[in-house]
């Protein structure tokens, strides 16, 4: 497992997790639905999902970014599902989400067992968040784009993150 760095409020800290790369077979999850409910990789099988990850949504980027993917959503079509994954509690995620007017992208939280983060390589330890990452999965459970993006008031590569979703089947 290679160790990778996230700057979070102008510290360097250490990630926790394996760090992927495409072709990887997507790790299985389980995060919180904003209803409580659990939600796991399977939840979306034969999908090509798009999986937005941010350190929290009440900030200034993740909210950017979260609003980002909810407006190209509708352009990627019915076979390609938008997740966004945060620490936040899925109360928090709910009002955030009504609040913006989000339909497109699902919030899910990592709060429990921070799950994702361990599987994908985000988990932000020092601070119990995770730091921000753009995935895309294929319908057959391969990864085909990664994005670690090394600071938090950083934004991903939407253009290329999109490409990807758009490209992958």
């Amino acid at each position: 497992m290679a160790e990778h760095t996230f700057d979070f409020a102008g510290k360097q800290v250490s990630l926790q997790g394996k760090v992927l790369k495409p072709g990887d077979k997507a790790p299985n999850f389980e995060v919180q639905a904003n209803d409580l409910s659990m939600v796991t990789l399977a939840d979306s099988k034969g999908k090509v999902r798009l999986i937005s990850v941010v350190p929290s949504l009440d900030t200034g980027v993740c909210d950017a970014q979260t609003r980002r993917f909810n407006e190209e959503g509708a352009k990627l079509g019915d076979h390609v599902v938008i997740l966004t994954i945060s620490a936040d509690l899925p109360f928090a995620q709910k009002r955030w989400c009504g609040a913006a007017g989000i339909d497109k992208v699902q919030t899910l939280s990592d709060h429990l067992t921070m799950s994702f983060a361990s599987a994908y390589g985000t988990y932000n330890a020092d601070y119990r968040l995770e730091s921000r990452a753009v995935f895309v999965v294929d319908s057959s459970d391969t990864v085909t784009y990664v994005e670690y993006v090394p600071a938090a008031g950083q934004h991903p590569d939407y253009e290329a993150a999109l490409a990807a979703a758009k490209a992958a089947k």
